[in-house]
């Protein structure tokens, strides 16, 4: 484990396990990287080097007033990157992170990078608009902020309670111990990183990132998503991407690298090796 100091003075926290052709992990809003912990334990176990940071005012990093945008985003991990003089790397991203890395790759090259997994990501475009119909509506968003800003504790209690493990649907077994880590790394970050973050993963359009990434990259998704839609994500993802592979789950829900770690890091693995 370690940090590094930014250009603009925000420390960034990571950790670092292992040799081997690297694996880079980005998180989701607004974990830290503790939630790969499980993805990052195996891929280790498979002789693979693990790296994953928390995003700047999320976990360990600087709650730092400002920067909580894609282009602050990439650029710091960018940073963790050359750092860390990583060549040939795997870039995975969940949700934001998925656009971490989507913009990175667009924005940084792909030069140190040799392939990319985007997991349940928000790219190409998470809001509403005319030319993204699909989309959800930007009072959808609005709300989030509002309830975080009303009581953040209690909003993320609720959000993994429901809909972000499936825990919501008719069957599914709930977990408090998942729905209490979920809630205890979100309350290690920043209060205001976390609001901002909202409008920078649901208003950032990563249309022309994608289009941009040559490299091959596996796009996985569930039609049961129910945070980042999949009509509006995920095939879209694939088909602006020049190299993308689509897998599509049917009923996983968005916390799927969590609740069905076994599936994704089983496919994951078979794409790194292939």
């Amino acid at each position: 484990m370690g940090t590094i100091t930014t250009s603009d003075g925000t420390e960034i926290f990571y950790k670092d396990w292992g040799e081997g052709q690297p694996i880079v992990f980005s998180h989701g809003w607004p974990l830290s990287a503790d939630d790969w912990d499980n993805q990052m334990l195996f891929f280790l176990q498979h002789g693979y080097r693990v790296i994953a940071h928390d995003r700047r005012g999320h976990g360990r990093s600087t709650q730092t007033g400002g920067g909580h945008d894609m282009d602050h985003y990439a650029d710091d991990l960018a940073a963790v990157v050359e750092h860390l003089d990583l060549h040939d790397a795997i870039h995975v991203g969940h949700s934001t992170g998925g656009g971490e890395v989507t913009h990175y790759l667009a924005r940084h090259g792909e030069g140190r990078a040799a392939k990319a997994a985007l997991l349940c990501a928000v790219p190409p475009l998470m809001v509403k608009t005319d030319a993204n119909p699909e989309g959800l509506p930007k009072d959808v968003f609005d709300d989030l902020q509002a309830q975080l800003a009303a009581n953040r504790s209690e909003f993320y209690r609720a959000l993994p309670s429901g809909p972000f493990y499936g825990f919501n649907r008719p069957g599914v077994e709930s977990s408090e111990a998942v729905i209490a880590n979920w809630w205890r790394q979100g309350m290690m970050g920043g209060a205001k990183a976390h609001y901002d973050g909202i409008v920078a993963f649901s208003q950032t359009d990563f249309t022309e990132d994608l289009r941009q990434i040559t490299i091959p990259v596996l796009v996985m998704h569930s039609e049961d998503d129910q945070i980042v839609p999949y009509v509006a994500s995920g095939p879209k993802s694939a088909a602006l991407l020049q190299n993308g592979v689509l897998k599509t789950y049917k009923d996983f829900p968005h916390g799927m690298p969590t609740t069905h770690a076994d599936v994704v890091n089983a496919d994951l693995l078979e794409f790194l090796q292939s």
